[in-house]
């Protein structure tokens, strides 16, 4: 049994996560006893883990890359969010072992938007959300629930972006890729959920010609903190947002969960993360 109140993040792999040195950050600065492990599950051994990290003392988790999507049905209560987004980053070991499973993706990209622009009305006349992956999910459900008038889904593959327009309903709508850059041009938020533009020299793919320059850019991926199309929408001037602090704000939610209290994001722990890109 863990002698501390103990979280994990579980992935495979795991050495690319930036939530261990958060979480532990905030229960330093806190002066909250307990630890936040990273720990590398293969997707098979993802069941017998889970089962077992109750009785071995852990109080919660996170889940990432493989794990968000296949947790969902090895868990007793899932929360209304992570039901319609259809994935769970988030979960909560019982005492009498059953396991709350939840998503704070969604909140943790629209707070890390309204951290930097605290009135975001001036930008939900029209989302472009570039890419239809799992990633995308949690935006797409972030951005209805914020109430955007529209929400254009472009997707290399179509079929991709029409079946999660089906999912999630008005004010959703999906188009063809070669008309992505003509839809720029009634845009107020653009965001990028793919890995367009990812590599530290990958270029983005689309001209942002047509973007007004008032428009709202940002992108989930936060390594390179400044990609592709941060670096093209930063040169014309439009404001941008960098995805790294959408990590800092999914993690509020669990570590309240876990260890009874609420970290505040702010300038150190976001350079914190920064750092340790």
């Amino acid at each position: 049994m863990m002698q501390l109140p103990t979280a994990a993040v579980l992935g495979y792999p795991i050495k690319q996560s930036l939530s261990p040195p958060m979480h532990n950050y905030w229960l330093q600065t806190m002066g909250i006893p307990g630890m936040y492990l990273p720990m590398e599950i293969k997707p098979d051994d993802l069941k017998d883990v889970l089962l077992a990290m109750p009785k071995l003392g852990f109080v919660g988790c996170n889940l990432t890359i493989p794990h968000k999507e296949a947790a969902m049905a090895l868990v007793q209560d899932i929360s209304e969010t992570a039901k319609a987004i259809g994935a769970v980053n988030t979960l909560q070991f019982n005492s009498d072992e059953t396991i709350y499973a939840t998503n704070t993706d969604a909140e943790g990209f629209l707070q890390n938007l309204k951290y930097h622009h605290h009135d975001l009305s001036r930008f939900k006349q029209q989302a472009l959300v570039i890419g239809a992956g799992g990633a995308s999910r949690a935006i797409i459900y972030a951005l209805q629930q914020e109430g955007f008038q529209k929400i254009l889904i472009a997707n290399r593959t179509r079929s991709r972006a029409d079946a999660l327009a089906e999912h999630f309903g008005v004010p959703c709508e999906t188009l063809d890729w070669a008309e992505t850059e003509a839809a720029m041009a009634e845009t107020t938020l653009l965001v990028n959920t793919s890995s367009l533009g990812m590599g530290d020299d990958a270029p983005w793919p689309f001209a942002l010609d047509a973007l007004p320059k008032d428009a709202l850019v940002t992108d989930i991926v936060y390594k390179p903190l400044m990609t592709g199309l941060l670096k093209a929408a930063d040169a014309r001037g439009n404001p941008i947002v960098t995805g790294v602090g959408m990590l800092a704000h999914q993690g509020v939610p669990g570590f309240e969960l876990w260890f009874g209290a609420r970290p505040h994001v702010d300038e150190d722990v976001l350079s914190l993360l920064e750092a340790s890109l």
